[in-house]
């Protein structure tokens, strides 16, 4: 604390990220960070902007990402919104789209960076408990709110709500934004943008970080009605007008171009993640179904906590939450063939 903060940074509680340790031979399953590198043409790409152009500003408006990726999802430019990652797309979402007065909802087991928002910009958060199994009740999401966000697949745990569920979710509260946040959802998972057209209220955030392997390139978007989208062009042109360089544009052009790479990479995510959970039964693990490329799992008879420690010190660092209801799970990414055999032998001699 110091005598040049403001109240406000007095009161923060910032997210704390996924641990990036330096240490030889390690195996990083905390950060669900993709195995598979991105596409040769996103390298291509890239290589190709590192020219002369780069002592002028990017588009302001990353015009030719837009219409690429309102291609590729079927709707108009105007209904897309660019961000430097989608984390900076969701704080102005929580800044220009959430409503003061009524609290904002969210799963009390999700992605830790929503309680962060509410806090940074004073904004009343409420959660709303997962049931025993660890799914979202889209009954329990017809009261009163400032507005509506969960992730799908939901993280840390990795559970997908139908499609349908999600519908309910946008039907029942149309006068409020309902975000649906799907970082995960292209591994397994069927997108809420198709309904956008049926849905002003909705906004469907994404990221180039985890299917399309560009997390050092932080590039986020959401696609939502373009009054919605309106607001959020305002919040950022009065932040950061320039929030994309050029190589974060030339590089998600690249990504979106290439599908059979993307497809191929998401497969072998999927055939990988059968894989471990199938291993992590055999041991006695509960594994929750998941969509995503991690898996949420724990042992009957040994503390998450104590699991992750053991494996910290064979040199494989998964994620565990020292949370409420969750202090017994580990979150272990999905990595490469090699990286998931080393994680099963070593938890074959920690259970």
């Amino acid at each position: 604390m110091s005598k040049y903060w403001s109240p406000l940074v007095e009161k923060l509680t910032p997210y704390v990220p996924g641990e990036q340790p330096k240490m030889a031979n390690l195996v990083k399953l905390n950060t669900n960070e993709n195995p598979f590198g991105p596409s040769p043409r996103v390298v291509e790409a890239i290589t190709l902007e590192l020219n002369d152009n780069l002592r002028l500003y990017p588009d302001p408006e990353s015009e030719a990402l837009k219409a690429t990726i309102a291609q590729y999802y079927s709707v108009q430019s105007e209904q897309v919104f660019l961000g430097n990652g989608s984390d900076e797309v969701l704080a102005h979402i929580f800044y220009g789209l959430f409503q003061h007065g009524e609290p904002v909802l969210y799963p009390d087991v999700t992605y830790s960076f929503y309680p962060v928002y509410c806090g940074l910009y004073n904004i009343e958060g409420k959660t709303v408990p997962l049931t025993d199994s660890f799914e979202i009740n889209p009954e329990d999401y017809k009261q009163p709110n400032g507005g509506i966000i969960f992730p799908n697949p939901n993280a840390p745990t990795g559970r997908y709500l139908a499609l349908d569920k999600v519908e309910a979710i946008v039907a029942a509260n149309p006068d409020r934004v309902v975000v649906v946040d799907e970082a995960y959802v292209d591994f397994g998972g069927e997108s809420a943008i198709k309904l956008v057209g049926q849905y002003p209220n909705l906004l469907v955030c994404q990221t180039l970080s985890k299917a399309r392997s560009l997390a050092g390139l932080r590039v986020g978007f959401a696609i939502g009605s373009p009054e919605v989208i309106e607001a959020l062009n305002r919040v950022k042109n009065s932040f950061n007008s320039y929030p994309l360089d050029r190589l974060a544009q030339a590089g998600a052009i690249a990504a979106f171009q290439d599908e059979d790479w993307f497809r191929a990479t998401c497969e072998g995510v999927i055939g990988e993640r059968d894989w471990v959970t199938s291993k992590l039964e055999a041991l006695g693990f509960e594994v929750l179904p998941s969509k995503a490329n991690f898996i949420f799992a724990r042992h009957p008879d040994h503390a998450g906590e104590a699991l992750a420690k053991g494996l910290r010190e064979q040199g494989v660092i998964v994620r565990h939450f020292n949370k409420p209801r969750i202090s017994d799970f580990l979150r272990i990414t999905i990595g490469t063939a090699d990286q998931n055999k080393r994680l099963i032998e070593c938890l074959k001699t920690r259970v």
